[in-house]
């Protein structure tokens, strides 16, 4: 299995800035190949340029700005030139489906946060004997910065990653070779139904409270989002007080991701611990928080009505914070590591159909929380009963 370690890192002062020197010289480097490419294909005859064109140029352009590129590692650079020529495969493959193509865009260096090194040893090395009881990691041009590895390293570290969030620094180490721990057999096995009122519900009849991390932190949310608009457009990125409004924003938002994230983690475990079969709806997120499509005015040419947009902005809302997709991907992960069976199953009508006739119809949902049969009568929490509809549809019997 492949698996992935994010650790925090505690860099000094100058290394700090050493790691942001990095990130604006990889940024600069990215955004030059991103106008070679523009300019050749506008400038010369429609000519693309590849990936293999401007790695070879690497050589001249760190002897040109040796201090800039020069002093950073080689294989970074071209992991950067890669990651830009998987944009450009992106771009062209949306425009062959007919997609929204998306054209690569310029990265400012306040959203340039990732340098990826593709190799352990080359120009950044993992050295997992601790230094004066702290891990270290050794990167080229920065230094050994420490690093807090609060769980151990499994299997073979492959690629390593240096990310930046807000003021914070990490090390995302990605490995491969890691064994399974399969778990002890419980004998149990489970279907569970997403929601928004309640994050879910389990064939059990047990609920999970929806925690709505971002209603909790809406209204400090919208102040620092306020406070941040009130700074003209001319002055924007150039003085001291609007760099901090912009920390406060993006303090909020990564406090509501680490919240999010560590809720998910936490009800994955338990569920994998305690059951040795897992059912749940394959939900299409990206589909279900699309926005509604505009309906033009017949009666007046250029105008619109109600299309219902605002109602439906309110529960895409809801369900991107409670991060479904997000969730489902730690279960599958953390159920592969632990030798446990995951079993997505079509989410069509499974609060419709009724568990003791089979009956199917919209009036069954009475209400948001009640589900009653018209055909049998048949009366249970609709959460409850798609969780039963969940696990059935999954061949397994409770």
């Amino acid at each position: 299995m492949i698996r992935a370690h994010t650790f925090l890192l505690r860099p000094t002062v100058r290394q700090e800035q050493a790691l942001a020197e990095m990130l604006r010289d990889h940024c600069s480097l990215y955004n030059g190949a991103l106008q070679e490419r523009r300019d050749a294909y506008r400038h010369a005859s429609k000519t693309s340029i590849r990936y293999g064109d401007q790695s070879a140029q690497l050589k001249e352009i760190r002897a040109f700005d040796p201090e800039r590129q020069g002093r950073w590692s080689f294989s970074s650079q071209q992991a950067t030139l890669r990651r830009l020529d998987k944009a450009f495969q992106a771009f062209f493959k949306r425009v062959k489906a007919g997609l929204t193509p998306g054209y690569p865009r310029f990265k400012g260096v306040g959203h340039f946060d990732t340098v990826t090194f593709p190799k352990d040893g080359d120009g950044c090395r993992w050295d997992s004997t601790p230094h004066d009881a702290q891990t270290r990691v050794r990167l080229q041009g920065v230094g050994h910065v420490r690093v807090h590895q609060h769980r151990p390293v499994k299997g073979r570290v492959k690629t390593i990653s240096i990310k930046r969030e807000g003021r914070r620094w990490y090390v995302v180490l990605a490995c491969d070779q890691v064994a399974a721990e399969p778990l002890p057999a419980t004998g149990r096995i489970i279907g569970i139904d997403m929601g928004v009122t309640r994050f879910l519900t389990t064939s059990n009849g047990e609920h999970v409270e929806n925690p709505r991390f971002l209603q909790a932190m809406a209204a400090e949310l919208a102040a620092a989002q306020q406070h941040l608009a009130t700074f003209p457009k001319r002055t924007r990125r150039r003085t001291k007080k609007h760099r901090a409004a912009a920390r406060k924003v993006a303090t909020i938002h990564a406090k509501i991701r680490r919240q999010r994230l560590d809720h998910h983690h936490k009800r994955a475990n338990e569920l994998i611990r305690g059951h040795d079969v897992i059912a749940h709806e394959k939900l299409n997120t990206a589909g279900m928080t699309k926005s509604p499509a505009p309906k033009p005015d017949p009666a007046r040419d250029g105008a619109f009505i109600p299309n219902g947009a605002a109602a439906k902005a309110g529960l895409n809302r809801s369900i991107l914070d409670a991060g479904w997709g997000l969730f489902l991907g730690i279960l599958a992960q953390k159920a592969e590591s632990a030798a446990r069976r995951v079993i997505p199953v079509d989410a069509r009508n499974t609060s419709r159909t009724c568990p003791a006739c089979g009956h199917v119809a919209k009036e069954n949902r009475v209400t948001q929380a009640d589900f009653t049969c018209t055909a049998c009568g048949f009366t249970a929490n609709a959460d409850h009963v798609g969780a039963k509809n969940v696990i059935n549809r999954a061949g397994l019997v409770l």
